[in-house]
């Protein structure tokens, strides 16, 4: 939370752009909590310098191009990227490997469930493009619902709190805890679509009435 203030200074003297950067280098892997840069420039709205609206659509597209860019990165160098200095600090041996243990429990439903993963999210997305574990436009998919859910939420209330600290902070804790309830609820969706076209395809195959 010590971010918070200045995040919120910074933003406020720049405005729109650089809430944008400071979402692409999240996504890039800068040891900078998305969750509070999200919060910050929500509050910059709530104290005149923004549109609320207007920010959630900019901070879903940081959001969006950053974790996107990772992916890419990831599918066209391939293992190959895991030399790189930066991705070998993120994504030692042991990590990555670890990563792919995710996936064979998970699958690409990872996709989904390391948005809400703070630390996360840059090395499941590497590992994802560079296993080509997952395509690029299901990928965009799962990541771009687990958005909708986190994006707007830290937007809005950065911008209703942006007065009343003391309430944000309490807000801040119940936030973090209900989106792991809301992508708990969303994953049991995801699961239960699944395993209905999961049996309706067994069906055609057998030839069910």
């Amino acid at each position: 939370m010590d971010l918070l203030q200045p995040l919120v200074i910074f933003f406020a003297e720049h405005g729109y752009l650089a809430v944008f950067v400071a979402l692409l280098l999240c996504g890039f892997g800068l040891p900078l909590p998305e969750d509070i840069t999200l919060i910050a420039g929500g509050i910059i709205t709530g104290l005149g310098y923004g549109n609320a609206h207007g920010m959630v659509g900019v901070t879903l597209a940081g959001v969006l191009i950053g974790d996107a860019s990772m992916f890419l990165l990831g599918h066209h160098y391939g293992p190959r990227i895991l030399k790189w200095r930066l991705i070998a600090w993120l994504l030692p041996p042991a990590r990555y490997a670890a990563v792919q243990r995710q996936f064979e429990r998970y699958g690409n439903r990872l996709m989904f469930i390391a948005r809400f993963l703070p630390g996360m999210r840059t090395a499941v997305f590497v590992t994802a493009g560079a296993t080509h574990r997952v395509g690029f436009l299901r990928f965009l998919l799962l990541d771009g619902l687990a958005a909708l859910i986190s994006v707007p939420l830290w937007v809005y209330l950065g911008y209703l709190g942006a007065y009343r600290r003391a309430w944000l902070m309490a807000w801040i804790h119940r936030g973090q805890s209900s989106l792991w309830i809301l992508s708990g609820v969303a994953a049991v969706v995801v699961l239960g679509l699944w395993w209905r076209h999961r049996r309706r395809q067994a069906c055609r195959t057998a030839g069910c009435d």
